[in-house]
């Protein structure tokens, strides 16, 4: 028997109180029982998203609450500004042409993090642009992108910030009121530690404006008509019933350990990593790193499959390659969501034995020694 570690960036380990909570017998989604179950996760998103606005929920993925941001904020023809690093934020670029957006790109070196002051000038050379759209933790490079920064930038312009926040919210601080970020798209499957299928959107006031405006075509990613059923603790379609008991219990374990214990664990679980891997002579790839996950440049000699494959297959666990322009070229363990310093400690002892098996000189027990001395000195 082999017990199995999923460290990979998404999704991650289910908290053991939300599969109890989908275990359970399911209830009718237009009875009082539900609504009463909405009312609680409808707080409790708003302490997640740090916001006194409604958080929306619809049954999808991320990338659905990312398409709903498009299509619900900006009409046929309208430009935007897309901060391109990664996978995902190209993700934004291709929604927008999808609906007739007209963006204006800036490229980022992926593993790097973007200047706000390109952004800056951007807006200023096209005051017409209408939204900026920005990744926070871009997972395909281990970046987090400066969105504060950003967000001072955008907020002194007419325009609105959209920050897919899928891999960073409940892993680092996004307070989206004080920060004035206009919309925050979540998704289930990451720091919430339940399974894949919820897209959470928090919405502006400003960005409520321009909600009114919007003249793209949409239909179940409807911003308006599911504020309006969540105003009765309803959803407007079928929602995914389990997947809500869930989040509940997801909310209430988070509520419990409190945001800023939250923060802390996840900035020390990524110390950690980062400190181990650079302890096996590994060099990290991003050069301003997420706290939810560590890229890490794969040495010359081994190839990133074998990595992964060796990982898997001769220690349980697993963890995620590169995507698209950076596949074969790093390897990203996650430490986010229901994870704590065992899963790191586990995660290097595995990764040295790996690297020790494709014939790559480390001395065993030097990344997990590095681990242990940065959690000591945590506390």
């Amino acid at each position: 028997m082999k017990k199995r570690h999923l460290l990979a960036p998404g999704p991650t380990p289910v908290l053991p109180e939300a599969l109890l909570a989908m275990a359970r017998p399911i209830i009718y989604h237009r009875g009082p029982e539900y609504e009463a179950l909405m009312a609680r996760v409808r707080e409790g998103l708003k302490i997640l998203f740090q916001t006194k606005n409604e958080v929306l929920l619809f049954t999808s993925s991320g990338t659905g609450g990312m398409e709903g941001a498009v299509v619900n904020t900006l009409s046929p023809g309208d430009r935007a500004l897309v901060i391109r690093g990664g996978k995902f934020g190209e993700r934004w670029g291709e929604i927008c042409e999808a609906y007739g957006v007209q963006a204006q790109c800036i490229d980022v070196e992926w593993g790097r993090a973007v200047e706000p002051e390109r952004v800056a000038a951007a807006l200023k050379a096209d005051p017409t642009i209408k939204a900026v759209f920005a990744t926070h933790s871009e997972s395909s490079t281990g970046v987090l992108h400066d969105v504060e920064a950003i967000a001072r930038i955008v907020r002194a312009t007419p325009a609105i910030l959209v920050v897919d926040a899928i891999t960073s919210l409940g892993v680092v601080d996004l307070p989206m009121d004080a920060w004035r970020v206009d919309v925050v798209v979540g998704g289930s499957q990451k720091s919430l530690m339940i399974p894949p299928g919820l897209a959470l959107c928090g919405v502006s006031d400003k960005a409520w404006a321009m909600v009114e405006r919007s003249r793209l075509p949409k239909f179940y990613f409807n911003f308006t008509a599911e504020r309006k059923s969540l105003e009765k603790n309803q959803n407007t379609f079928t929602p995914a019933v389990s997947l809500v008991a869930a989040l509940h219990e997801s909310l209430a374990a988070i509520r419990a350990e409190g945001l800023p214990a939250v923060f802390a664990r996840h900035d020390r679980l990524a110390r950690a990593t980062r400190a181990g891997v650079m302890a096996l002579g590994l060099e990290l790839f991003a050069e301003r790193p997420t706290p939810a996950l560590t890229a890490v440049t794969v040495p010359q000699g081994i190839e990133a499959s074998a990595i992964v494959k060796t990982l898997r297959t001769a220690h349980g666990i697993t963890i995620s390659g590169g995507q698209t322009k950076v596949k074969g070229k790093i390897f990203r363990l996650a430490h986010l969501g229901y994870a704590d310093e065992s899963d790191v400690i586990v995660c290097l002892s595995a990764l040295e034995r790996t690297l020790n098996d494709l014939s790559y000189p480390i001395k065993l027990g030097d990344g997990v020694r590095a681990v242990q001395e940065v959690l000591a000195r945590a506390g």
